[in-house]
């Protein structure tokens, strides 16, 4: 099953995500399939804490990739 899921990067106390597509029970620092963005929850402007290609996601959607609620949340 295809996740998507949130990877962390950076330093311990100011972590930013990517957006990844990877196997369900692949660790994160694993495989990544695709890269679909950024989140930067530090970001001051809300327009630029998150960047996403969203054709990619809806095609990885379309495809039976499931995301995680995290990501259901961030991209309402």
């Amino acid at each position: 099953m295809l996740k998507i899921k949130l990877q962390p990067t950076g330093k311990k106390h100011q972590r930013s995500y990517r957006i990844v597509v990877v196997e369900g029970k692949t660790k994160l620092s694993g495989s990544v399939l695709e890269t679909l963005g950024t989140y930067n929850p530090h970001e001051k402007e809300d327009k630029n804490k998150i960047v996403l290609n969203k054709t990619g996601y809806q095609s990885w959607i379309s495809k039976g990739a499931q995301p995680t609620d995290t990501i259901r949340k961030l991209v309402k």
